[in-house]
Formats: structure tokens, sequence, C-alpha cells
């Protein structure tokens, strides 16, 4: 078998039928995907332990998991959806990397006042918004309350860079991940602290 042969949704059917040629063939058709997005996202985890084949090889989960959970009545093109859950799973790496290194523990968090030497915070969304001015201290429960509710309602993309900006990517370290200029981030921002705040009022009626 050859993966030119055959189109994703054909690769899929037989994947399906445990037909391990087909599942060998879309690793190979998708590794330069996962391999691209590993090499571009690595220099911000180069000094934290992590090796390239360690982002190349949560790829490869992510694809597993696309394969697996690929519903075409539900998703758009498989690609797509691939293409998301690779970067997704790798994303999800580098923060959890990132936040390991600079996480200061504490049992309360401001969301008003930033601290660049936080690695996972809502104060980076929540510093210039029209809040209360005063202080407002989030318990670790209530806020994992809060971030749980907000991937919910985000689109892909949102969600993304809500992930890198939470663990204290810049502007210009998300747009060259994710391939958008700064105005696009700076917009998915605007959204995203909306749709935040929006969920805190409903959180503070409860």
């Amino acid at each position: 078998m050859k993966y030119r042969d055959y189109n994703d949704y054909e690769l899929l059917s037989y994947i399906s039928e445990q037909n391990e040629d087909a599942e060998e063939i879309l690793y190979k058709k998708y590794k330069p995907i996962i391999v691209s997005f590993a090499k571009k996202v690595f220099p911000y985890v180069a000094n934290t332990g992590l090796e390239l084949n360690d982002l190349i090889q949560e790829g490869m989960l992510g694809l597993n998991q696309a394969m697996k959970y690929y519903d075409d009545h539900k998703e758009n093109s498989f690609y797509t959806f691939a293409r998301t859950c690779i970067e997704r799973k790798i994303l999800t790496l580098v923060t959890n990397q990132r936040r390991l290194k600079h996480r200061i523990l504490n049992e309360s968090l401001s969301i008003d006042t930033p601290n660049k030497d936080k690695g996972y915070g809502m104060e980076v969304f929540l510093k210039d918004t029209s809040t209360d001015p005063e202080v407002v201290l989030m318990s670790k429960e209530r806020e994992e309350q809060l971030i749980e509710k907000v991937h919910q309602v985000l689109t892909n993309f949102e969600d993304e860079v809500f992930t890198l900006r939470m663990n204290q990517f810049s502007y210009q370290e998300i747009s060259a991940i994710l391939e958008k200029d700064k105005k696009a981030i700076d917009n998915a921002l605007q959204r995203i602290r909306i749709k935040i705040k929006k969920i805190l009022d409903e959180l503070n009626k409860d």
C-alpha cells in the first residue's frame, strides 16, 4: 500500500478494520507535519529538559487520537481535525513543561495584578478589563473551575491562544507558533476576555 494511492478517508476505513498497514501509511503521511510543528515549537522549551523527539512523539499521540475520535458527521476534514489534535497535544506538553519550571506554589492568586514569575494564572487576561479595581483572590479550585468552563466555549484557535497566553508566551511567540499575525492574536485575546468575563458573571450569580 502507498499513501498516494489512498485518501485519508479510505485509510481511516481500513484502520477501522484493524489494518496495520493503513495505520502506518497515515503515520508516514502526517509525520512531516508533526516534525515541522515540533521544530517550530522546540526553541521555546529547549532549556526545560525536553528533546525534539519528545515533541514529535507527542504529535504522534495527537495523530493517534485524531484517528480514533474523528467523526466525519461532526468534524470538518480529517486533515483539519488531525492537525488540531497534533498541535494541541504538542502545545499541552510544551505548556506543562514551562509551567513545571516556572510555577510558584501558592494557595491563592491575584487576577488583577500581573506577576511575570507565575507560569499560570488568569491575571494575564483580566488585568485590563473593567472589573472591580480591588485585588481579587481566587482559590485554586475556583480558578480551575473557571478555566474548565473557558475551554468549553472557545474555538480551536482561541483555545490555543488561551493556553499559550496562560503560560506567559508573548504575543510575538504566540504569533510565531500559530503562524498568525499579531492582529489576529490580539483579536482572539479580546474575544477570550469577553467570554471569560461572561463566565465570571455567571459564576458570581451562583
